[in-house]
């Protein structure tokens, strides 16, 4: 297997195609960088910014590029001795006029070849008008509003022969057998009358909907197809056929009832937006209706949308996978196996195989899945907590608490916080698929053949049922039956039942006992095993919008901790318990990956790293908190729904601020204005607290953005930007050596390190889409070419004065851990982790490790709590008596002498080394055994 030595994850589309792509090649090379880690790029939705809404599993997307333009990226690749690693997404596609698998699906309903492929519940328990139709919930407006407003519109392509509904972009086929209704009453010419009618008789005789059986599917499609032909054909060859056609549609069109009663027979049912959360039929990629889940579990379905990537495989043009979201499948470790087992038979040799996975902090990811780790969401968080100060918990907490204490209602604890938010998702968002696991649910309480078991109503099932997800402590269970549960599996059920129990308000409890024996599998009921995996199905999307997309952006004590997989209630870790999740992962998962920035991270390595820094100043931020929410109290609003901005979002946009200043020059502030306008608007809709994406808060959204643009006014009377600056230029300066600590750990430990696109300079961006803007790549080439030529003993001129401002540090260190990778990498990939200890009275700012395979070795030196480290100036150095107690004891490592390829001072080890002379020049050390 080709294991990535390090990775670069680019954003590819319509503004940034495969050749941009090509063009940056011999600079990732000479960057250190072994493998592109490319963003989904098969063919999807026109206009994607991100991929992930694919409609064609089977090629390319045009608007990156040709095959052509791809083939010359490859060879690009191949001839700097590069790799790629591609975003898979298995899970999901968009749907919509684009996809011809769901124009087919609509047309045909359950007698489409592509029936199956999607996750649709064609036969829901409780609504007997959708047995057979797919919900489409598009319309923005009531249906029977845009019915007699004229919104929808029947039309007909005469190329093609076909009739289809169209409401603005979206379009809808007719199912061949209901061209009748349409085609019956049009006036033909007499000449083509018998032909034309029948040509009508010959629609209206393919196969009925309800007959799914291969053959009558096979004969509905083939027949439609060449009856459309037909049609086609004599509109083509006869005008007057054609206006006949064209006049009928209209009549049509002109009478909202006859284009009603066209529209109930149809395999779908066009409903307002906003019904999709209570009755949406098919499994949606969270609640986002336009990405349809699709059942990869099927062998049918996992041929068709993988004989592409596995031909792209047995080419090596891609040689590993990153797997989107697979905690949405239905069996995980199923399609981990029946994809390494294709690519094995494709490549000869299993592949690199990553899951884009979020793990709880007690959690581990399953050892018996045929994949090399995560995406490194866990690393991410590690690495924050080891580098703030735990200390100052209780006081950050107390400021946070006190501060939004007039925001009223609100929930200060994290943990209640969050089962409140995953409330709210199931009784809104996620509500449809709550009530259709509440209804298989009752069918196995109530028996087989109608034997009543239970006395349970849907109400209470649906309850309990809520009451347990809102509990479950992890995104989701893998249970597959009554031999397939493992013990953590068992444990988090466990865990969930037992809470439910305490804050159930139900009389009955029992309930929580059956739903109990139902997860896992102690009761034989027909029904059981999908109501497993369903429910395991609902789980993850749960989680995801109750904390990522909800309580992260709720709660604001310190937003460093709001990142994906994270969890704000554990404050901190020790060095010592790093030390201990990091030889655990390298035993376990030695090849996952390491990121720190990623497409999906709320903010960058850089924003966290500086608001990270408050820890430390605990003091200070609660005075200034104090002083600038007085400065700009003029500034607030009260409106109808209450104080605009509310205390919780004035302090979220205070750490923004913080945490995303500009190291640029001022001239820049119109453009970052709007950058933390659009970043709060977001974060609040996401919230949910004031306002929300689906019913916006018009006034109380305005009122903000006049709070934000007043208080960033440009101006000498504007004195919250005279207070502000002096900790924004503490936290900018301390923040820059803490993300060198988190990059040079993140490139030297175990692991495969990934940098997202950009962040090998300074990078201060914010949520998508913040974090897609284009990068200037000439400027980074144009820095790197000048380290190139740079000696190592130059290295603190890069930290003077305003010097290290523009990145240089940061791409220095990158470049120069990236290349020693490259010198030695079978001392990375399969070195020992050795925790290094320092002693002496400062050795709590150390962190250190060692890397080591025979008699190779390297030494990793990352400071922490640089607040007592550095010395005060404008620049990044290190206040020369800092660390003057410390001492790290090198007496163990192989013998010899040790060069800082940072710097290259040398020094020997054979025994404690003062801190300090290691960090001589620079304020983290790699040190490499000649």
């Amino acid at each position: 297997m080709r294991v990535p030595r390090a990775t670069y994850r680019l954003q590819l589309n319509g503004e940034f195609t495969f050749q941009d792509a090509e063009g940056l090649v011999p600079y990732l090379a000479r960057l250190g960088v072994s493998d592109l880690y490319a963003s989904p790029y098969m063919e999807a939705r026109s206009g994607s910014t991100h991929g992930y809404d694919i409609v064609d599993h089977g090629r390319l997307n045009p608007e990156i590029g040709t095959e052509e333009d791809y083939e010359r990226l490859v060879n690009a690749l191949h001839e700097h001795g590069m790799g790629q690693l591609l975003d898979w997404v298995p899970n999901h596609m968009g749907v919509g006029p684009d996809n011809s698998w769901w124009l087919d699906v609509l047309e045909n309903g359950p007698a489409s070849r592509y029936a199956s492929f999607f996750d649709i519940e064609w036969r829901p328990a409780n609504r007997s008008a959708l047995h057979g139709k797919v919900l489409l919930p598009v319309l923005g407006d009531h249906y029977r509003s845009v019915l007699e407003g004229g919104e929808l519109q029947l039309g007909f392509d005469a190329e093609t022969g076909t009739l289809s509904v169209a409401y603005y972009e979206h379009v809808c086929p007719l199912d061949g057998r209901t061209y009748g209704l349409v085609l019956g009453e049009a006036e033909v010419p007499e000449g083509a009358a018998a032909e034309f009618g029948s040509l009508v008789t010959a629609f209206g005789n393919l196969p009925e909907r309800e007959r799914t059986d291969e053959e009558s599917v096979e004969e509905r499609s083939r027949d439609a197809r060449i009856n459309r032909e037909r049609l086609a054909a004599m509109c083509a060859s006869d005008p007057e056929v054609l206006e006949a056609v064209e006049r009928r549609v209209a009549a049509v069109n002109a009478e909202a009832g006859l284009l009603h009663r066209l529209l109930e027979e149809q395999a779908y049912r066009l409903v307002y937006w906003r019904v999709a959360a209570d009755e949406i039929n098919y499994r949606r990629f969270f609640s986002v209706n336009d990405l349809a889940g699709i059942r990869v579990e099927d062998e049918r379905v996992f041929e068709a949308t993988h004989r592409f990537v596995l031909k792209l495989l047995r080419e090596g043009k891609v040689n590993g996978l990153r797997l989107d979201h697979p905690d949405g499948l239905y069996s995980p470790a199923g399609y981990f196996e029946r994809l390494q087992s294709a690519a094995e038979r494709a490549t000869g040799e299993n592949i690199y195989l990553l899951v884009e996975k979020i793990l709880a902090e007690h959690e581990r990811l399953p050892e018996d899945w045929r994949v090399s780790g995560t995406t490194g969401y866990e690393f991410a968080n590690l690495i924050m907590k080891v580098l703030l100060d735990s200390d100052s918990e209780a006081h950050l907490d107390e400021t946070y608490r006190r501060f939004v204490e007039p925001d009223r209602p609100f929930e200060p604890d994290f943990g209640r916080l969050l089962y409140g938010c995953k409330l709210e998702v199931m009784r809104g968002e996620l509500a449809s698929e709550l009530n259709v696991l509440s209804r298989r649910l009752l069918a196995i309480s109530e028996g087989p053949n109608d034997e009543r078991l239970y006395d349970f109503t849907i109400n209470v099932l649906r309850d309990a049922l809520m009451e347990v997800v809102a509990h479950f402590p992890v995104y989701r269970t893998y249970i597959t039956g009554p031999d397939g549960i493992s013990e953590a599996d068992r444990r988090h059920v466990e865990w969930a039942i037992s809470k439910a129990r305490k804050t159930t308000t139900a009389a009955d409890t029992s309930v929580f006992d059956f739903l109990r024996s139902v997860l896992l599998f102690e009761r034989a009921e027909e029904g059981v095993a999908g109501f497993v995996g369903k429910f395991q199905q609902y789980t993850g999307p749960v989680m995801a919008k109750g904390m990522e997309d909800t309580a992260l952006y709720r709660y604001n004590c310190l937003t460093a901790l709001n990142e994906v997989g994270g969890e704000p209630e554990g404050f901190g870790v020790s060095v010592a318990a790093f030390h201990a999740e990091t030889a655990e992962r390298a035993r376990r998962w030695p090849d996952a990956m390491l990121s720190t920035s990623t497409h999906d991270t709320k903010r960058s390595e850089d924003v966290r790293a500086r608001i990270l820094v408050l820890s430390e100043l605990a003091q200070e931020w609660r005075e200034a908190l104090e002083s600038w929410s007085l400065v700009n109290r003029s500034r607030r609003r009260e409106v109808e729904s209450g104080p605009a901005p509310s205390r919780n979002d004035e302090v979220l946009i205070y750490q923004t601020l913080l945490g995303a200043w500009p190291l640029e020059k001022d001239s820049e502030r119109e453009e970052f204005t709007n950058r933390i306008k659009l970043y709060v608007e977001k974060a609040m809709r996401e919230s949910g607290a004031r306002t929300l994406w689906t019913k916006p808060d018009e006034e109380y959204e305005a009122a903000v953005m006049d709070f934000i643009e007043a208080i960033l006014e440009d101006s000498e009377t504007n004195l919250f930007l005279r207070e502000l600056a002096p900790l924004r230029e503490t936290v900018a300066r301390l923040g820059a050596l803490n993300s060198l600590s988190q990059t040079l750990v993140k490139l030297t430990a175990p692991g495969v390190p990934d940098l997202y696109q950009g962040n090998e300079l300074w990078d201060f961006s914010l949520v998508d889409p913040d974090n897609r803007r284009p990068v200037d790549y000439a400027k980074r080439d144009g820095m790197l070419r000048r380290l190139e030529g740079m000696d190592p003993r130059e290295a603190p001129g890069l930290l003077e004065g305003r010097n290290w401002r523009d990145g240089s540090p940061k791409l220095y260190l990158t470049w120069r851990a990236l290349k020693l990778r490259e010198e030695r990498p079978d001392l990375f990939r399969r070195g020992e982790y050795v925790p290094l200890e320092a002693s002496g009275e400062d050795a709590e700012g150390v962190l250190a490790f060692a890397r080591t395979l025979g008699d190779e070795a390297a030494v990793t030196l990352a400071p922490r709590l640089f607040s007592r480290l550095a010395d005060g100036s404008e620049g990044l150095a290190l206040d020369a008596a800092a660390l003057e107690g410390a001492t790290l004891d090198l007496g163990d490592l192989p013998p010899g002498e040790y060069r800082n390829v940072l710097t290259g001072s040398r020094v020997a080890a054979d025994g404690p080394v003062p801190v300090r002379e290691l960090l001589g020049g620079f304020p983290v050390a790699l040190l490499v055994r000649e």
